[in-house]
């Protein structure tokens, strides 16, 4: 079963047991899956459906610290729940040694020197990160590697 046919289902699901917050976060996760789709004229694969989630959590997590700083704990407590629905469809995150471990072998890969080779080590890992690790801190840990 694929991704998109996955979250279709759970969207069954959240209406059969009119589970209104998921619904809806459900349904924000079509509509963006669709519009990609549409403006892109393609038909997104896994892979691409997970980037448009991690985009949407990156969205949330956002909106969390705005909501948090200006003291709307109702707003930021919404958003926190969504994520978590959002999180489901998300990869088994990766650990920090793993992160490590993937970091050094795309450094020698590319046979990186220094800090101006930062993008191509980083345009491996993203094909083999993406969705499963927090690109901000592997970006941290390729460039302390590069420093060393």
């Amino acid at each position: 079963m694929s991704l998109k046919e996955r979250i279709t289902e759970d969207m069954k699901t959240a209406m059969r047991a009119k589970a209104a917050e998921k619904l809806g976060t459900i349904r924000l996760l079509l509509a963006a899956i669709k519009q990609k789709e549409v403006d892109e004229r393609i038909s997104l694969d896994d892979a691409a459906i997970v980037t448009v989630i991690d985009k949407l959590i990156k969205q949330r997590k956002d909106s969390i610290s705005q909501f948090q700083a200006a003291g709307r704990t109702d707003l930021s407590d919404k958003e926190a729940a969504e994520v978590e629905v959002l999180q489901v469809y998300m990869p088994q995150q990766l650990s920090a040694d793993e992160v490590a471990q993937a970091v050094k072998a795309a450094v020698a890969q590319t046979g990186a020197a220094g800090p101006q080779d930062m993008g191509k080590v980083m345009g491996v890992l993203k094909g083999q990160l993406a969705g499963r690790a927090d690109m901000t801190a592997v970006s941290a840990q390729v460039k302390a590697a590069l420093a060393a």
